[in-house]
């Protein structure tokens, strides 16, 4: 699943100029989109070669998560040089559309750490329990990918991914069909574009055969959402069966994380104690880009 970059296709992006991108609103315009593509491609044949391979092990029977490690690209020009953030976003259009859901934030979205916020949060420095992004939205984003752009220097903050729908096919009948039903709520809804309207309150599975479609699980509902004794208790059978098939690794600089969230959900292990002593512009770092499936093509499925 991580998916190292030709030396000779590294070579061609670095000295590539990408122009910057231009927002149709909140997505990422069609021509540039085209642009890219067209560029990319005509860099190296090994643009392509890349690109099919990401597509499989994001879209493939038994993917749905994949590492693009531009760590040689992200040290070749530097993490406040442009054209490395157009170079991901260039990745990242040719697997499916680029999107902020929120109007008020840019295409990428930072997630910093902050010492005094909520630990659970995606910018607190505790467990971040596994969850979709959107879980509430009735068209969440078909991917979400997270750009590292520096680790945790002191070591800590490990990703962690779980097969949404094999810890699913572990549980009873009985299980499922609690889940199965709307009993589950969570989070507010405001000011978001592109992701349908509110689910409330929502099913965790909605498909109507096993393996098929969102698995709307967030662990955090179990503590901050009022939710019946027996769904609760659902709910917590299905994040021990996440945990027990979870798998992790440690996003080094330039590592593009992309999950398809109609197979696996993601979250991150607690960052290491300390953070306080780190300067903030030395803390962990992380973009964040949300991806709609283009229509017919499949990716999502």
């Amino acid at each position: 699943m991580f998916i190292d970059i030709p030396s000779d296709l590294e070579a061609a992006l670095i000295d590539l100029p990408l122009p910057a991108w231009k927002l149709d609103g909140p997505i990422l315009e069609m021509t540039t989109v085209e642009r890219y593509r067209t560029e990319l491609a005509a860099a190296s044949p090994q643009f392509e070669e890349t690109v099919a391979t990401l597509r499989h092990e994001l879209t493939g029977e038994g993917g749905g998560y994949a590492v693009l490690r531009l760590g040689n690209l992200i040290k070749a020009l530097g993490v406040n040089d442009e054209r490395f953030l157009r170079l991901a976003t260039g990745f990242a259009a040719a697997v499916a559309t680029p999107f902020s859901p929120f109007p008020r934030w840019p295409l990428w979205k930072d997630i910093g750490v902050k010492v005094d916020k909520d630990p659970g949060k995606s910018s607190g420095i505790g467990y971040n329990a596994f969850h979709m992004d959107l879980v509430n939205a009735t068209l969440p984003p078909d991917f979400t990918t997270l750009l590292c752009i520096r680790p945790d220097p002191l070591g800590g903050g490990p990703s962690i991914l779980s097969d949404a729908h094999a810890a699913v096919a572990r549980l009873s009948e009985d299980t499922r069909a609690l889940l199965a039903e709307s009993g589950y709520r969570y989070g507010t809804f405001f000011d978001l574009f592109g992701v349908g309207e509110e689910c409330k309150p929502f099913p965790v599975l909605e498909g109507s055969e096993p393996g098929e479609g969102f698995v709307r699980f967030t662990a955090k509902m179990l503590q901050r959402s009022p939710l019946g004794h027996a769904h609760a208790d659902a709910a917590k059978e299905l994040a021990a069966e996440l945990v027990r098939g979870q798998l992790s690794f440690m996003l080094q600089a330039g590592d593009y994380l992309i999950v398809n969230q109609r197979r696996y959900l993601h979250g991150r292990e607690a960052l290491h104690n300390g953070q306080e002593t780190v300067p903030v512009a030395d803390r962990r770092l992380l973009l964040q880009m949300f991806l709609r499936a283009r229509a017919g093509d499949g990716s999502a499925s």
